[in-house]
């Protein structure tokens, strides 16, 4: 069986590599017990560095919406020319709020 891929970046998600489930709705704003992604750790970390769970909620509860967004967009396009493995410090660190 071939490893899920992540459905933000697209790159693979090996058995070995740090994932976790993203709620398309943060559990604080209503989307407990709804649908969950599996992504790369790496990729849940700068959804959350970027946009607030009032946001997540509000306008950016798909992964087409998440993608459009143009921080994620640089993040995508960055993180694709990396392994599958790769691990970093979220670059640019948490926005202000």
């Amino acid at each position: 069986m071939s490893d899920p891929i992540c459905p933000l970046c697209t790159r693979p998600i090996p058995p070995d590599v740090k994932q976790s489930l993203h709620h398309l709705i943060p559990k604080l704003k209503g989307g407990k017990g709804g649908p969950t992604v599996l992504l790369h750790h790496i990729c849940h970390r700068e959804i959350h560095a970027t946009l607030t769970e009032a946001e997540l909620a509000r306008d950016f509860s798909t992964i087409e919406a998440l993608r459009d967004h143009p921080r994620l967009q640089k993040f995508i396009s960055w993180v694709r020319k990396r392994p599958p493995g790769f691990l970093s410090k979220v670059p640019g660190g948490r926005r202000k709020r």
